[in-house]
């Protein structure tokens, strides 16, 4: 009888570690690891002799960081994409892109299933699953973490010791960690207590803003039509330039986040992440927003960015929807080209310049000197008809009012 064959999104983590040798154990499958490169580093070290430790028969590591960078983190950085007003979904919009490279890798080697590592009250399950379905609908879906028999990571890491797989947790140290070149996530251990501070151990691309320089730094980033092509007045590739900003702005402490969130399947979690890059680039693409954006548009897209975010958080990237609102995004973006300076201190980030040749900012119309043009005589009527409404309103209501009291004070 032929083997079943059964691609893995692997990520050489505790998880996907012990995967690997249990499906072959639970299916007795050849098992196929699939490995994207998002820009994540320490992750990557050591994963295919690691994977072929654990058994696997083939082992495909991908390059996946230009498009990464490209045609999922800029597109959400246009959108201003940032899970409820805080996430900027490092995690979030890595798994699409990695789901359709496992769906890809399948079909070339002809696999009848696709595996992956996340759990069963987890947002990654989701995002995965979608994706497979949207991609590829004939292929059977398998999650060992909703079926299998560890009941926690500590039983996991016992196994692996068991098998003499390699694994970077320990019961000491038994962090979750996921990075990529927009961010990290880190879960588990104390910090599933939402009372204590995250230990500076758990943290590894930022530091603590009170060993932060005592001094601020500055940076100019330069957008064109909303996409970051320029830092400290050199023109760079978007890969180049993330992974500049995040050593600077990690280096002045910026981008930690602690959250308590609303996951997908309607529990709450407590998370830390970092993402110095990304904080910084949200900011500042956000302040050329406010020069170029007209009142209207800028409201607009305040709106659709929260349903965007929910899109990627949701795992709903492959949808209609999402491609519709690509139309409105890049239509805003279109003006969206200047400079912005940032100052960096200790963990804050203040806005120190902008600049646009699409500047909506009239200083003439804007000042209080002399050189004022604004026609302050035009307000008396402005604020007469935009107000006019409400005038009525409560002047017939208050009529009404009036007449009903005297019938009432009548009849007594």
């Amino acid at each position: 009888m032929k083997k079943e064959k059964i691609a893995v999104a692997y990520s050489g983590g505790l998880d996907t570690s012990v995967i690997v040798k249990w499906l072959q154990e639970k299916y007795n499958a050849d098992v196929i690891t699939v490995t994207g490169n998002l820009g994540q580093k320490k992750e990557l070290i050591g994963v295919p002799e690691k994977a072929y430790k654990s058994g696997a028969k083939k082992v495909f590591m991908q390059n996946l960081e230009k498009e990464f960078v490209y045609d999922y983190i800029f597109p959400a950085l246009k959108a201003g994409a940032l899970y409820e007003h805080t996430y900027p979904m490092a995690t979030s919009l890595g798994r699409p892109l990695l789901a359709k490279a496992l769906v890809e890798v399948a079909k070339r080697e002809r696999c009848t299933a696709v595996a992956h590592g996340c759990t069963g009250k987890g947002n990654d399950q989701v995002r995965f699953e979608v994706a497979v379905m949207a991609l590829a609908p004939e292929l059977k879906v398998i999650a060992p973490l909703r079926e299998w028999e560890f009941k926690s990571r500590e039983e996991e890491i016992a196994y692996c010791e068991k098998h003499g797989i390699p694994v970077a947790a320990t019961k000491a140290s038994p962090y979750s960690i996921d990075e990529n070149i927009w961010g990290t996530s880190i879960e588990c251990g104390i910090l599933e207590d939402p009372m204590e501070v995250a230990p500076q151990d758990a943290y590894t691309r930022t530091t603590s803003p009170e060993n932060a320089p005592d001094k601020a730094t500055y940076v100019t980033i330069e957008f064109k039509e909303g996409v970051p092509v320029g830092l400290n007045g050199k023109k760079m590739d978007g890969v180049s330039l993330i992974h500049k900003l995040n050593e600077i702005a990690g280096a002045n402490g910026v981008g930690r986040l602690d959250l308590v969130e609303n996951r997908l399947v309607g529990i709450k979690s407590r998370e830390i992440y970092e993402a110095p890059a990304a904080s910084t680039l949200h900011f500042a693409h956000r302040e050329l927003e406010r020069l170029t954006l007209d009142k209207e548009v800028m409201h607009a897209k305040a709106k659709i960015s929260n349903d965007y975010a929910d899109i990627i958080y949701n795992g709903l990237w492959f949808t209609p929807l999402k491609k519709a609102l690509d139309g409105f995004i890049n239509e805003t973006q279109k003006n969206v080209t200047g400079i912005v300076k940032v100052k960096m201190y200790k963990g804050n980030l203040e806005i120190a310049g902008r600049t646009s040749p699409y500047s909506l900012y009239d200083m003439k119309l804007a000042t209080y000197t002399k050189e004022d043009t604004f026609d302050h005589t035009a307000a008396e009527g402005f604020i007469k008809i935009y107000g006019l409404p409400s005038k009525i309103y409560n002047k017939v209501n208050k009529e009404k009012f009036a007449k009903v009291k005297k019938v009432l004070k009548r009849k007594k």
